[in-house]
């Protein structure tokens, strides 16, 4: 997220095509440790932010599998400066458990002048303070599959084996023209360029609409990693993508079924409770100046719709399968008032 398509500083968004760079980190934190990472309580620290939706996908996951005690969590500050990512919301600037004041230090540590940008999610070696991973295609499916030893008891399973071939098409169609769609819109250089990705971006909103009208959830009839990555754009669209990126033919709330879908994740314990809308509204508004100079972040949307009844669980479906849900939010990972409906 802002910075991984390797524009120089906040004001280069929207002032060249937008692409979106391969993650450079891709190690993989395994229960065999083969990449030189094994799963271990304790050991590692996941970086997010909560404006971004590619670390959101993480952080909905770490809740739903009751990851907390095992992978901590630090939040960096929603406005970037031109080093990107910074610990701004901790005592004197620094996160309380690597020490450092920018994600980037943790990137240099790995590779000393790394050229790319600085992206969340990422997962940094707390003993060593060295990133492992910025890979937010496959951190959360590891997270899923590796970490199984220290989930919760009652933990979904969000990456079924007998599903995923037709979980990864439903994420493939929905990365490339949903999640990093918007982008490519909102980033857009030309009116050509704008107009096919705009198209795009709803034409694979109106494809997945009658399929969630006949089903509660994307894949099967239980939450998984496809929902997660859905939501996480689905919850931003009105707040940021309808106006900043201009993704406006219309608006979530205009179609009955994506809203009332969205709005049962959003209601489902592990979801809504990880969204920050304020820290979201100010990250897009404020750091892309190169789209919005002025910074000006707007009053709206209404959130009070969020927590409306949607009916859904009249689809049938079991949100954790045999599972249950997520616990309380533990103490100081609450999402602060003025970001909730």
């Amino acid at each position: 997220m802002s910075g991984d398509d390797g524009t120089p500083g906040n004001s280069g968004y929207g002032k060249k095509a937008f692409k979106r760079s391969r993650s450079h980190f891709a190690d993989r934190i395994t229960a065999d440790g083969r990449d030189g990472w094994p799963v271990e309580a304790g050991r590692y620290r996941l970086v997010v932010s909560r404006a971004c939706p590619w670390a959101s996908r993480a952080l909905v996951a770490r809740r739903l599998l009751g990851l907390e005690d095992a992978l901590s969590l630090a939040v960096a500050d929603p406005i970037q400066d031109d080093r990107s990512w910074r610990f701004t919301l901790d005592p004197e600037g620094r996160d309380p458990v690597l020490g450092i004041r920018y994600l980037s230090e943790a990137y240099d540590r790995r590779e000393t002048g790394y050229p790319g940008g600085v992206s969340v999610p990422a997962v940094v070696d707390v003993p060593s303070g060295t990133l492992v991973t910025n890979d937010y295609q496959q951190i959360t499916l590891d997270l899923a599959t590796e970490w199984t030893a220290l989930h919760r008891p009652g933990a979904p399973d969000l990456y079924p084996r007998d599903l995923r071939d037709e979980i990864d098409e439903v994420m493939a169609g929905v990365y490339e023209d949903v999640n990093n769609g918007v982008y490519r819109a909102g980033f857009a250089t030309g009116q050509e360029e704008y107009e096919a990705a705009c198209a795009g971006v709803f034409r694979r909103l109106e494809q997945l609409t009658p399929r969630l009208e006949r089903q509660r959830y994307l894949v099967g009839d239980t939450i998984t990693e496809a929902d997660i990555r859905l939501f996480t754009t689905l919850v931003r669209f009105d707040a940021v993508y309808h106006g900043h990126f201009k993704c406006n033919r219309w608006k979530l709330t205009e179609n009955p079924v994506l809203w009332a879908y969205v709005r049962d994740l959003f209601q489902t314990p592990g979801f809504g409770d990880t969204v920050d809308f304020d820290h979201i509204k100010r990250h897009y508004y404020q750091v892309h100046t190169g789209i919005n100079p002025t910074g000006i972040v707007p009053m709206g949307p209404d959130l009070a719709g969020w927590l409306t009844p949607h009916h859904r669980q009249e689809l049938g479906g079991r949100p954790f399968g045999e599972g249950t849900p997520p616990g309380p939010v533990r103490d100081g990972e609450e999402v602060p008032v003025r970001g909730r409906p």
